[in-house]
């Protein structure tokens, strides 16, 4: 692991790094404000880290959940990891002794980053991937703590915090689509949660749009790889 290959793999990371700092200080402002601690903090952003999980179980501790409702609740939340994750099977395959906690850390921003990343020849996929998962866990979890201890000190209006998860979010897509020339899968993945959105209710909509979305995936990702290798055909 290179000195480069560590600067590179942080500078490529800090506009997460800092949305994550911003926002796990608003996760731990609400879990102080439920009277749990910076050791609850450290906890859950080490064990769970999974940021809406997160401020959802905020509410799970708070109202005395079941261990049936939260597992539930966290195969729902958490689901879409699954269908991303499966992308990344090639990637980390030769990965050795970091496939792990790579696979624990793959969180929504993470695989923005390193889902299709143009690394320099002289930096390392294996450690880049490491690196960039390792520091933006580390800085969620310095937030998280951050926000505990300023939450015991100084009283704060917690109202309208946990909406700062969404609002990441559309940051990332927003920022993904100025990146790409291809927006056909963000706009099928639109379509479909909002045609089953409507079919199912905003209670139930989520597994059925992601299995949805999955399948439409698979199929644009071979008419977009056919795409590809036509013109490529026409120059021989």
């Amino acid at each position: 692991m290179n000195k480069k290959t560590i600067i590179y793999s942080i500078k490529s990371a800090l506009p997460v790094m800092t949305g994550y700092i911003v926002l796990s200080i608003g996760f731990g402002l609400l879990l102080q404000g439920k009277g749990y601690g910076w050791v609850w903090a450290v906890l859950m952003s080490t064990g769970i880290y999974a940021g809406s999980m997160q401020f959802v179980t905020i509410n799970l501790l708070s109202t005395g959940a079941s261990i049936i409702t939260t597992a539930i609740m966290t195969l729902m939340v958490n689901i879409r990891h699954l269908f991303y994750g499966i992308t990344m099977l090639e990637e980390y395959s030769e990965a050795g002794w970091r496939k792990p906690y790579l696979i624990f850390s793959l969180t929504d921003e993470t695989y923005s980053l390193i889902c299709s990343p143009d690394l320099p020849d002289d930096i390392s996929r294996k450690d880049y991937f490491f690196i960039v998962s390792l520091v933006n866990q580390l800085s969620w979890i310095a937030g998280s703590i951050i926000g505990s201890v300023l939450g015991n000190i100084i009283p704060f209006d917690t109202t309208g915090i946990d909406f700062a998860m969404t609002a990441l979010f559309v940051i990332i897509l927003v920022e993904q689509l100025e990146k790409s020339k291809q927006h056909l899968p963000a706009f099928t993945g639109f379509i479909i949660s909002i045609f089953c959105l409507l079919l199912f209710g905003p209670n139930q909509f989520l597994i059925p749009s992601m299995i949805l979305i999955t399948i439409a995936l698979f199929i644009e990702k071979k008419s977009l790889e056919r795409s590809k290798m036509d013109p490529v055909k026409r120059t021989r």
